[in-house]
């Protein structure tokens, strides 16, 4: 199905949706659950965390972060933090029109907003999309007299939104893995190591993407442009071969030591770095499943960073506990050359691996 925005009407976001705050909870007020708590997260569908409280809001919503814009559906009962807004429905919503307005919202509003100019409940309340409205025959628009949805009268097309996204389905990625074999994690007994420890930390080329801006493609088989984004594995856009700039090896971590987060991710190809990008070399052999691992932990020391305090010359010296090789006693086994942490410890390589191996989907590692 085809998309021909240029016959699609505008309508204010309060036609078509109440617009509320989440409610803040101090962290002493909830301990881990199963009730989603949607943040101002710009991954994870807004999830942030599972909490055990009560859901203060029905599922069949759309909620956006203050500081992007991002919107997300939820489909279960949820709980939203301050710094969330909730989309709840005037019309009858199914999934799939929700994950279609969801789509133009965040399409629509993302490059508005910024952690300096924030998008509360009365600045989303002045959001204007376009949608695809209801026509006869003759290609005219039905309007509705009551002008229920638009000042103008247009009537949102329900019908093509949701079989514009049914048409996208895809046959869901297949597994032998259904997790059940995955080791508990006990971090209690974990010790810690330096990023220094494990890693050669090395500032990456310093490029701007507009330096490639004569090549620049949207082709998947360019080389990635590695940047600080959160999203796309960190791939903000793929870009033809420069000539004499070698692209940094596959499997390589990268970290965004700039910006408000802490964007970590292991590199499946080769690529080229922007700013305030830093790789990790590991000063060991490690397998991809063992970087996934460490990424992993290092991405979890994302409540340390923001704009005040950035990762960058403090990256080496940032503390990972990771799991360690201990004796039949659980004591662990000190290695007397101090290869990997000052005090002897030595990764559980072996642990990590089968960690990841036993998750779901593992065998789609590639």
């Amino acid at each position: 199905m085809k998309l021909n925005v240029n016959e699609w009407k505008e309508f204010n976001i309060t036609k078509l949706f109440d617009i509320s705050a989440g409610n803040y909870y101090s962290s002493d007020d909830y301990d881990e659950g199963t009730t989603p708590y949607i943040s101002a997260s710009a991954t994870n569908n807004g999830v942030g965390q599972m909490i055990n409280l009560s859901p203060d809001f029905e599922g069949n919503r759309i909620v956006t972060g203050k500081v992007e814009c991002k919107a997300f559906y939820q489909g279960e009962p949820f709980c939203a933090t301050s710094d969330a807004n909730v989309f709840s429905p005037k019309f009858t919503m199914s999934k799939y029109v929700g994950l279609f307005l969801t789509s133009i919202i965040s399409f629509n509003e993302n490059g508005k907003w910024s952690y300096g100019r924030q998008c509360r409940v009365g600045d989303s309340k002045g959001i204007v999309i376009k949608l695809p409205v209801q026509k006869r025959d003759d290609g005219t628009p039905i309007l509705d007299e009551q002008k229920t949805f638009s000042d103008d009268g247009y009537i949102p097309d329900w019908q093509f939104m949701e079989n514009y996204i049914k048409s996208l389905n895809c046959e869901p990625p297949k597994t032998k893995i259904d997790g059940r074999s995955i080791t508990s994690l006990n971090a209690s007994d974990w010790e810690e190591f330096t990023v220094s420890d494990l890693f050669k930390v090395q500032y990456g080329i310093n490029m701007e993407l507009n330096a490639c801006d004569e090549t620049t493609y949207d082709d998947p088989e360019g080389v990635a442009f590695v940047a600080r984004t959160s999203e796309n594995n960190g791939v903000s856009a793929y870009v033809k071969k420069i000539n004499g700039k070698e692209p940094q090896p596959a499997e390589t971590i990268t970290v965004a030591g700039g910006g408000s987060v802490l964007s970590t991710f292991v590199q499946k190809r080769p690529f080229y770095s922007g700013r305030d990008l830093y790789l990790l070399l590991p000063k060991t052999k490690m397998s991809l499943k063992i970087k996934m691992f460490v990424c992993t932990v290092l991405a979890a020391n994302q409540y340390r960073y923001s704009y005040g305090r950035q990762a960058n010359k403090t990256l080496p010296y940032l503390a990972l506990k990771l799991p360690v090789l201990r004796d039949i006693n659980r004591n662990p086994i000190i290695d007397e050359t101090h290869t990997y942490s000052e005090k002897g410890y030595i990764p559980d390589w072996k642990f990590m691996e089968n960690y990841i191996n036993n998750l779901p989907y593992s065998d789609r590692i590639k």
